[in-house]
């Protein structure tokens, strides 16, 4: 019994770990689990959402900081970063958080989200679809494949 709460909560540090800067993945992780045909499914799917959105949080608590914060002197000039960062969400908008799921590019978008000062409901709202469909589309392909 111990062993199915270790494997859900491994599940969730990869799947937390993997939303963070930090370098982790989770989708072998969770497939591995569902081919072995021991532990429930929709647990699975939920434990690794969840510990992958609040991954993503972190993130956009992280950008809210860094965007708050009051820069030292020997910070260099971020001016013209920022303004592009500003011209960028006003192209393409948080729909961008629809990505954040895909490898490398998915940390720095809910980084942004926050520097950007992006409704939190809605990011939480974007993330969440994009995270469980994610995970969704990672069992799918395992019951095919085993």
């Amino acid at each position: 019994m111990f062993g199915a709460y270790a494997a859900y909560l491994s599940l969730f540090v990869a799947a937390f770990m993997a939303a963070t800067i930090l370098p982790a993945q989770s989708e072998a992780g969770l497939a591995g689990l569902v081919i072995l045909g021991q532990y429930n499914v929709f647990w699975l799917i939920t434990v690794a959402s969840v510990g992958n959105i609040l991954g993503a949080v972190v993130n956009y608590v992280i950008g809210a900081g860094v965007a708050s914060a009051r820069r030292p002197r020997w910070w260099p000039d971020t001016g013209q970063v920022g303004q592009r960062l500003t011209a960028f969400y006003g192209r393409f908008g948080a729909v961008t958080l629809l990505l954040s799921w895909v490898p490398i590019i998915g940390d720095p978008l809910t980084l942004l989200a926050g520097m950007m000062r992006l409704s939190f409901p809605l990011f939480l709202c974007l993330v969440s679809v994009a995270k469980i469909t994610r995970y969704l589309v990672v069992v799918w392909l395992a019951f095919q494949f085993a």
